[in-house]
């Protein structure tokens, strides 16, 4: 199939920009690299460009589509056969990727794309790797370090829950309707947490949030309420200190804090 047209009405409810360049998809298929066996799935097949490169190389595939008039057509825009893939016409951040050991890939709609990233760390004990097409700020966010603008509450959530690589970047034309910003494509493996670390998965979320709700104020005020100055300082930071300044380990360590507080 070729790249080179959009025989759809784009939908923008759905957040639709159907990529339409060969050579991005090319890297994106030798970036994700299937084998003949891989469970690979992938959100938002749209028009097939991707499906159908990823189909020719592994036995079976699943793919997730909200878009009810794509789902329906899909299997007649393959040329390989569609026998060999399955069709999901759901919302995917309703879906619980069920099976264990898949391989999760696709252009995301960039309006879904952080509770996306959310909802799969969630399933994390059934997914191998991730490789994705985000809008380039989100992945600047995702692998920010600390101290820099661009490290946040995503920065400290996503590196706590998977190893992240960036792979390229892909400008607006490779497109149709080409988006306002450039786009970048990922790679995430999840990380196999110990049950001692998924248990604070929540305590850490809870600090992450209110520590980066108000970015110009110090842990002492945006922590108020929730773990006292010197619980802070007793964890070896500054209650002074700026959330945009902290470790993820410094904070695993005020989550761990946070959640003996709760158990008192």
């Amino acid at each position: 199939m070729s790249a080179s047209s959009t025989p759809h009405r784009t939908k923008k409810r759905f957040g639709q920009h159907f990529l339409i360049d060969d050579g991005v998809v090319d890297a994106m298929v030798r970036a994700i690299a299937p084998g003949r066996d891989d469970r690979l799935v992938e959100i938002g097949p749209g028009l097939g460009v991707l499906t159908q490169p990823l189909l020719e190389r592994v036995d079976t595939m699943r793919v997730i589509e909200i878009d009810r008039d794509l789902a329906a057509t899909l299997k007649s825009r393959l040329p390989v056969s569609g026998e060999r893939i399955e069709i999901i016409n759901e919302d995917v951040l309703r879906y619980d990727f069920p099976d264990p050991g898949q391989r999760v890939v696709g252009n995301l709609p960039y309006n879904i794309s952080t509770p996306l990233l959310f909802h799969l760390f969630a399933c994390a004990d059934r997914v191998v790797d991730m490789h994705f097409m985000l809008q380039k700020e989100v992945v600047d966010r995702l692998v920010a370090t600390p101290g820099s603008k661009t490290y946040g509450r995503l920065s400290v959530m996503a590196q706590y829950h998977a190893k992240m690589w960036p792979l390229f970047d892909v400008p607006p034309a490779a497109f149709d309707p080409p988006p306002k910003v450039d786009s970048s494509v990922i790679r995430l493996v999840p990380r196999a947490l110990p049950p001692t670390a998924q248990a604070l998965a929540g305590a850490l979320e809870r600090v992450v949030r209110a520590a980066f709700a108000q970015r110009r104020k110090t842990l002492r005020n945006n922590l108020a309420g929730i773990i006292e100055p010197h619980r802070i300082e007793a964890a070896g930071i500054d209650p002074g200190s700026r959330a945009e300044t902290l470790s993820g380990e410094a904070f695993l360590r005020l989550a761990e804090v946070y959640q003996s507080n709760n158990r008192q």
